[in-house]
């Protein structure tokens, strides 16, 4: 039989259930009212916008191109219009400045890949963004 431990990176061994899931499983019990911030009630979601939104972006001519995989700096139009507006704002800059990410957590993971190094020493506020704690781990701060 084959030991897979002895086969995983060493950091595997420091990797834990994630934090931030076992707190979501909480949600799923009756009567339980979050008050976190990314857990808003959905009776405050834009329902009939979002439908729209999707109903204009399936029935445009190219609507097979808006469910595939794409470049990873993301939809350029859209990058376009963000320097748009930045520049409204007062800001300068071009789409080159422009990352688009898939949440909070995917931005997390960049900057501690960009940032962090094995070893290094890594200062948060007191309490944290789990999400923060749980993306810079990955990379084996102190």
């Amino acid at each position: 039989m084959t030991d897979w431990d002895a086969r995983y990176a060493p950091r595997s061994r420091r990797m834990a259930a994630s934090e931030i899931r076992e707190l979501l499983k909480l949600l799923d019990q009756p009567g339980i009212i979050s008050f976190a911030g990314g857990i808003p009630d959905p009776h405050v979601f834009p329902r009939e916008e979002i439908a729209a939104a999707y109903a204009r972006i399936l029935s445009a001519p190219a609507s097979g191109t808006s469910l595939q995989y794409s470049v990873s700096e993301v939809y350029g139009p859209l990058r376009e219009w963000i320097v748009g507006y930045m520049k409204s704002l007062g800001v300068s800059c071009s789409v080159d400045n422009i990352l688009i990410t898939n949440g909070s957590q995917q931005a997390l993971d960049f900057i501690g890949k960009l940032f962090i190094a094995e070893g290094d020493l890594v200062l948060v506020t007191r309490p944290t963004y789990l999400g923060a704690l749980q993306a810079f781990n990955a990379y084996e701060p102190r």
